[in-house]
């Protein structure tokens, strides 16, 4: 069972000035990622909150911990420098294919995001922008990997292709040949029944929210 934790970061919508709006998008993709058990949102300002949050899921066994906000370079965007005092390993490839998404999703301004991802203790937390929009972009990329993630840190090992019983005791199977591999090679492994044509785009979220402060996205927070 995977229990995730679900935290918007926003000054103005924990002043009761506005709606949350990217919260319950994230949880409600948490569940589709393969949350069990997904509590929140948490609708807290900026700031040293963050970091108490996100120690609290720590010591609440949270498996994973994701905040939606305050990761842009205005002055009041402090989660990331919040986040840094929690985690005790980052996670580059994860924050570095979340601003990548974002670029890719038609948001230049994605690339300015300051957003970490990283273990504390037995918790992921990453941090997400703060429009919906920015959420459902990071969130298809968060989704590929986040139910391995867990079992990484929980002391799992790594996924092992299926073994093919056709074959003979000790005998390895063969690589599939790419599509761009020379045509000689190609059609003999076509005959073969070996080629596969694997294709996938991973869908682009909703453009991202109005700017502001902590909430601005844009593809960033």
């Amino acid at each position: 069972m995977i229990r995730a934790l679900a935290v918007t970061v926003s000054n103005r919508a924990a002043a009761g000035v506005y709606e949350d709006r990217s919260g319950p998008v994230l949880v409600e993709l948490l569940r589709q990622a393969g949350c069990d058990v997904v509590d929140g949102p948490l609708v807290i300002p900026d700031g040293e909150a963050v970091e108490q949050v996100l120690r609290d899921s720590v010591t609440a066994d949270y498996d994973v911990a994701v905040t939606t906000g305050g990761t842009g370079l205005t002055p009041t965007d402090q989660t990331p420098e919040m986040t840094r005092r929690v985690i005790d390993r980052e996670i580059p490839g994860i924050a570095e294919a979340l601003r990548g998404a974002g670029a890719a999703a038609g948001v230049p301004s994605a690339i300015l995001s300051r957003g970490l991802a990283g273990v504390a203790s037995r918790t992921l937390i990453v941090n997400l922008p703060g429009s919906s929009g920015g959420v459902r972009d990071g969130m298809t990329v968060l989704r590929q990997v986040l139910v391995h993630a867990v079992d990484q840190i929980r002391g799992g090992d790594h996924p092992r292709p299926s073994t093919d019983h056709s074959r003979p005791s000790g005998e390895h199977p063969r690589p599939a040949i790419e599509h761009d591999e020379h045509d000689e090679q190609s059609e003999q492994h076509a005959e073969q029944g070996h080629l596969e044509n694997d294709e996938g785009h991973p869908p682009h979220g909703d453009p991202p929210g109005a700017p502001g402060s902590a909430e601005h996205s844009a593809g960033i927070a």
